[in-house]
């Protein structure tokens, strides 16, 4: 049945909305031949879309052209503010964009260990109010959404950060505190792996593919999966908790409270410190992501005989992980990712490859990420985005 004409005004806005994201500023002559609609369908969009406060003039197209059909029609930017977190065990990054995502402001604070829950949260939500008044006067008041990357499982039911032994409590108590502070803003929380491998779909390493695996290698390890274009969760939420996969070479199985035996004693950052140590490597005892990372990139870049032994044994160990998930999930595209993964570049993920065209008949491309640590920060902002123009967009 055809669409009634509220129905395809609402679909025709959707569409010039997207466009001007996607595109940035543009003319009505060339939204209609981006969209495909009539001269006067589109007169009325742009007409609606300015009165509504959506889209404004931003400029116009070029000297030799003046009157209204030169006008540049761009987002109204300012329409409402966004605000992203990643949250980790040290500290909170925060950051502040516009509506359409340009960055406006950034801090990062660290949370030592022992300042306490109530604190710790204090100290997470001033991060966000510094960063928003460095943003515009208007920002900390006017924030319309706040997406949060943490690690640990996300209730799918709820939404909520679940309990996970090992990670700080005041994690969990962040959300809340936020919506107290901010009771008209959007708060969400998702799983960090999970929004990295939403930034590096859609602007890193996975941009070209809608069914792939991210392993995030950083600190820890984990995974997140994208299957036809769909994240997937599980049934609570723990879809990709790959640390605690039981694998060989680590003397010892996992619990359901201790990952050490598992997957993240071959590959999170203390053993990728560790193992460096053993081939000769100058490592710090005690290695965070980055570190890890840092140890990764010298190997690279070192070529000599100590380096590449401990490249070729990281990558064995990345493999048998990489060989279980493709085994049950055959995604055809594995994504290395976090500090580490970046770090490693083509030569780690080449290596890891190698490996797992051995132990696997399942045809699989291994690829470096791109945007290593900061993946979980542009996953929040990307989802905040959305979040916030679906709703600003609404008919």
């Amino acid at each position: 049945m055809p669409a009634s004409p509220s129905t395809a005004r609402a679909i025709n806005d959707r569409l010039a909305l997207r466009l001007l994201q996607q595109e940035g500023p543009l003319t009505a002559g060339q939204l209609k031949q981006l969209t495909g609609l009539s001269r006067p369908t589109v007169s009325d969009l742009v007409e609606r879309l300015t009165v509504s406060g959506l889209i404004r003039v931003v400029g116009e197209s070029g000297e030799q052209r003046r009157g209204p059909n030169a006008r540049l029609y761009g987002i109204a930017a300012d329409r409402a503010h966004l605000a992203a977190l990643d949250v980790r065990t040290g500290g909170v990054l925060v950051l502040v964009s516009d509506l359409v995502g340009r960055v406006l402001a950034e801090v990062a604070v660290p949370i030592d260990a022992g300042s306490g829950t109530a604190p710790a949260v204090e100290q997470a939500v001033a991060a966000v109010e510094e960063a928003a008044r460095k943003a515009g006067p208007d920002a900390w008041a006017g924030l319309h959404t706040v997406g949060i990357g943490a690690p640990g499982l996300v209730d799918p039911a709820t939404g909520d950060l679940r309990d996970s032994s090992g990670l700080p409590a005041w994690h969990r108590s962040l959300v809340a505190a936020l919506q107290r502070r901010l009771p008209k803003a959007r708060v969400t929380v998702e799983n960090e792996t999970n929004l990295a491998a939403l930034a590096e779909q859609r602007e890193g390493a996975a941009r070209d593919r809608d069914t792939f695996v991210l392993l995030w290698l950083g600190h820890g390890v984990g995974a997140a999966v994208v299957l036809d274009g769909r994240l997937r969760r599980g049934a609570s939420g723990g879809t990709g908790e790959i640390g605690f996969l039981p694998v060989p070479g680590t003397g010892s199985l996992p619990s359901a409270t201790d990952c050490d035996g598992g997957f993240h004693a071959l590959a999170g950052a203390a053993a990728v410190g560790a193992l460096a140590r053993e081939h000769g490597l100058p490592a710090e005892v005690a290695l965070d992501g980055p570190g890890a990372a840092r140890l990764v990139a010298r190997a690279v870049t070192a070529g000599n005989e100590s380096a590449t032994r401990f490249l070729d044994t990281l990558a064995d160990r990345l493999a048998i992980g990489t060989a279980a998930v493709t085994a049950v999930l055959d995604p055809g595209c594995v994504v290395l990712g976090g500090e580490i993964g970046q770090a490693g570049g083509e030569p780690l993920a080449s290596r890891v490859a190698a490996r797992l065209k051995r132990l696997s008949p399942l045809p699989t491309e291994v690829r470096p990420g791109t945007l290593g640590g900061t993946a979980v920060l542009r996953g929040a902002l990307l989802t905040a985005r959305d979040r916030a123009q679906d709703e600003l967009f609404a008919p």
